[in-house]
């Protein structure tokens, strides 16, 4: 069976057909949060139950980049190149600096500990969104079970001040989050709560009402997986949604219709885009990850 499954002909565009699907990295146990360094040339990616960070280079393999890594699941960088994180285990969001000293940026909102933030993007002003649903602190294999002090929100800090806002409190678990390339909307995953049958389980997206405050508009849905569930994802620089699914990596187009499938072997989590011009898709994918170059680059970096 083929890699790729062209749903419509746009997608066969993005296909390049001398380029297959490779296994870069295996023997985890969920990876997540794959980001890309191009100065370095290397990738970071989250082993989320073994507590550990990973590195990837081209021709070298991988090596351990931090462990213990307090359970990081989802990963970015901000505008001067530094590593922002999601830790399930510290309940926060941090910075790496370039000297390798660690800064929390945010573990509370109005007095209650945030759940396990979960993914993270910077926005071109410098601000930094991220999700906190609750899968970090419902069981121990991804972090450590303990109480939720709130509800599970989407959030934004505020670069100048420091504040942290609420940006929607729609969801019952927000997951994966991105911008569009203009950065007028803000897509984002919802996977419902853990063990709850019937919940909602969609990718929605909302304008960006006001970018000086991060006010959104009024969400709707945008799409949503005919196999398992959108997890994290990224824009390309047309605009199209590349998104994890149950069985594979869907590509959706910006009026939220599915174009074609990457196929892959077990689940998706989630995908970042990288290498030299950005035209190579890295997909975590429960224990592996994967690479495979594509006809389009990912969106540019804020």
């Amino acid at each position: 069976m083929s890699e790729f499954e062209v749903v419509d002909k746009r997608f066969a565009r993005y296909v390049l057909p001398n380029a297959s699907l490779e296994r870069i990295a295996e023997g985890c146990r969920w990876t997540e949060g794959p980001v890309w360094f191009g100065d370095g040339g290397y990738l970071l990616f989250s082993d989320i139950p073994n507590n550990r960070i990973l590195r990837w280079i081209e021709g070298v393999g991988v090596s351990v980049y931090r462990q213990p890594s307090q359970n990081s699941n989802g990963h970015t960088r901000d505008q001067e190149g530094r590593l922002i994180s999601c830790l399930h285990g510290a309940r926060s969001v941090v910075r790496t600096e370039h000297d390798g000293r660690i800064t929390v940026l945010a573990d509370s909102y109005k007095g209650g500990r945030l759940n396990s933030p979960n993914d993270v993007v910077v926005k071109s002003d410098g601000s930094i969104w991220f999700t906190d649903p609750h899968y970090g602190i419902i069981m121990d294999y991804e972090g450590e079970r303990a109480e939720e002090e709130l509800p599970c929100h989407v959030y934004r800090l505020d670069p100048r001040t420091g504040v942290l806002g609420i940006v929607s409190d729609e969801f019952d678990c927000p997951n994966g989050l991105c911008f569009s390339p203009d950065e007028s909307l803000l897509y984002v995953a919802e996977t419902g709560r853990m063990h709850e049958d019937n919940g909602r389980r969609e990718i929605r997206v909302f304008p960006v009402a006001d970018a000086a405050s991060g006010k959104l508009g009024k969400g709707r849905r945008f799409y949503t997986p005919d196999v398992g569930i959108a997890d994290g994802f990224r824009a390309d620089e047309d605009g199209n949604i590349w998104t994890s699914a149950g069985d594979g990596v869907h590509c959706v187009s910006p009026g939220g219709e599915l174009l074609g499938k990457i196929r892959l072997p077990s689940i998706v989590s989630n995908v970042c885009f990288g290498g030299r011009h950005r035209s190579r898709l890295f997909i975590c994918a429960t224990q592996e990850v994967y690479a495979v170059y594509l006809d389009r680059r990912g969106a540019p970096p804020p």
